[in-house]
């Protein structure tokens, strides 16, 4: 599940983490703010006025962190940008700006990263100009409805999967090191911004563009 929902609705929904991938001998990961490679786009500021992807109403990368950078700023997503898409999936944000029907997008990092490694069709169309803080890595989870026995083994099953051969060659295909056990301040961060951004929207914000 993303890192968003998790840091901010895991009590009330009940979430139970499982584990977390490690990537590159990290549990982080951060936000890419994109743009298409042929533009003269160079730092958030320059999309005033343009078509901005985000990819879900609650995701962390791809709308939480945008948000909150233009908030910084005294400024709102709803102003400051000319039309937002939602996407609804990082590979299509990815997409959209490669294919320059949006003007730029901010994606998850480890996506962004995976298809540069794997396939890099769409990626090499884009240009990295502004990266987030670290946060922790979306965690698998599971119902707290599920036994815990069962939990347990799935658990187990993960945080193990480095060990055995086929496990190796899965984490190995997913460019993942192995599974590691959630740690809860690692979302303290997201809990943070969340927090601060609820503040920042109370203060008053910079003038809309011109039209």
């Amino acid at each position: 599940i993303c890192s968003g929902p998790y840091a901010s609705a895991r009590e009330r929904y009940g979430f139970m983490p499982l584990a977390v991938p490690e990537v590159q001998r990290s549990t982080s990961y951060r936000a890419y703010l994109i743009v298409n490679r042929d533009s003269p786009f160079n730092q958030l500021q320059d999309l005033r006025g343009q078509t901005f992807a985000f990819t879900d109403p609650d995701s962390n990368t791809g709308k939480l962190v945008p948000t909150f950078w233009l908030a910084e700023l005294k400024l709102r997503p709803e102003t400051f940008f000319k039309r937002i898409i939602y996407t609804y999936s990082h590979d299509n944000s990815i997409l959209a700006v490669a294919r320059g029907l949006v003007a730029g997008a901010a994606v998850d990092g480890l996506v962004w990263e995976y298809y540069q490694a794997t396939n890099p069709v769409f990626t090499s169309q884009t240009r990295i100009i502004k990266k987030s803080d670290a946060y922790g890595i979306p965690p698998l989870v599971t119902s707290r409805q599920l036994p815990a026995a069962e939990r347990e083994r799935l658990q187990q099953t993960l945080l193990s999967m480095h060990q055995d051969p086929e496990g190796r060659k899965i984490l190995a295909e997913l460019l993942i090191d192995r599974f590691l056990p959630v740690q809860e301040e690692r979302y303290e961060p997201i809990r943070s911004m969340q927090r601060d951004l609820a503040r920042l929207k109370e203060e008053p914000h910079a003038p809309e563009p011109q039209k």
